[in-house]
């Protein structure tokens, strides 16, 4: 069958030849150093990755200076992990210590492996999505500016992962992350009802609501907006832009703690709100990153050994992280949404 541009292409033709002769058959790995580990297969194949931190948003010059790097040192093999780091894969030992001068020379930061924070997995923000609350690559590049050491080091109790969201439809993986900033609206969606009327379908706008906040206005042949029971989701301005929900003051950001993906001994975590909201302060949106680097400190200096966020909290209790942290609780943290099922005031997370 000839080649289509249906579907992404098959991953094995791209592996390199050591992993696809071995795939399947690894005996262990360790890591040997932040950012550098070692995997052996049970025929006693060795291959070393060398994982290096790049952003999320690259140019075509990029990847053209990341594949000669591989065509130098990784026999024009590398791959993008999920959290956008580089990893490129050498199979003489002696090469390593080459590769790493080598990308760190051309500002290319060694590590994210083992007990550090990787790169921040992120969404687009300002500069492509329509819905969002605030910016990615900014405080991205903000928060991981001042977290460095983390990422070149391997000093924490556990790995730790951080991500960015825009907005509450949460693209950037913020709910199983152990931190997450996370971009929320704070006002209901503006009605333009000249505009609407001539560039949206009233009844799709209005089914677009997950809580029923939208009516029609016949008058005006447009909607109306119930703010009492509006969650600034973004789901009408997805589907009618002559709703727009963006404002300098109503938009921010707020910070979650605590979530992970599952493994095959625990299953996934869900993160939950720590800071209800920060400002939008670019370019370098200091609340933020002095809000990311306490608690980061704090975690640091407190957790057991192989203890993530989730876990360390779960240790010492919901109070104690406030305690700890220096973070406010306020009632914007006690879940008292209508048509939740099941809120704080029901159940025992919180016993203030």
């Amino acid at each position: 069958m000839g080649k289509t541009d249906i579907g992404p292409p098959d991953y094995k033709t791209m592996l390199h030849p050591v992993i696809k002769k071995n795939y399947g058959q690894w005996k262990y790995h360790e890591i040997l150093g932040p950012g550098v580990l070692m995997h052996v297969a049970e025929s006693g194949d060795k291959i070393y990755s060398v994982r290096a931190g790049s952003g999320r948003l690259v140019s075509t010059d990029f990847i053209r200076g990341v594949c000669e790097i591989a065509d130098k040192f990784s026999d024009g093999y590398l791959r993008f992990t999920s959290r956008h780091n580089l990893e490129f894969f050498v199979t003489d030992e002696k090469k390593v210590e080459s590769l790493i001068a080598e990308l760190e020379s051309k500002g290319f930061p060694v590590g994210g492996t083992g007990n550090s924070i990787t790169s921040i997995v992120h969404t687009q923000g300002w500069v492509h999505c329509h819905t969002p609350a605030t910016d990615a690559s900014g405080p991205v590049k903000a928060v991981m500016d001042d977290l460095y050491d983390y990422f070149t080091s391997m000093t924490l109790p556990a790995q730790l992962r951080i991500a960015l969201a825009c907005c509450l439809n949460m693209c950037g993986a913020v709910h199983c992350s152990d931190i997450a900033i996370l971009g929320i609206h704070r006002l209901p969606p503006k009605v333009e009802n000249e505009r609407l009327r001539n560039v949206c379908e009233i009844p799709t706008t209005i089914a677009s609501c997950p809580t029923g906040a939208i009516r029609a206005n016949p008058k005006e042949k447009s909607v109306l907006v119930n703010d009492e029971r509006c969650m600034y989701c973004g789901n009408c301005y997805t589907m009618c832009p002559a709703m727009p929900l963006a404002h300098p003051e109503g938009d921010g950001i707020s910070i979650w703690v605590g979530g992970k993906v599952s493994n095959k001994r625990t299953p996934p975590r869900f993160s939950k709100l720590a800071i209800p909201f920060l400002p939008n302060n670019p370019p370098r949106w200091p609340e933020v990153v002095d809000a990311v680097r306490n608690i980061v400190e704090v975690y640091a200096k407190d957790a057991r050994k192989f203890e993530r966020v989730g876990d360390w909290i779960d240790r010492i209790g919901w109070e104690k992280f406030f305690k700890k942290t220096g973070i406010k609780f306020t009632m914007q943290h006690i879940d008292d949404f209508k048509l939740a099922p099941e809120t704080y005031r029901t159940s025992t997370h919180f016993k203030f």
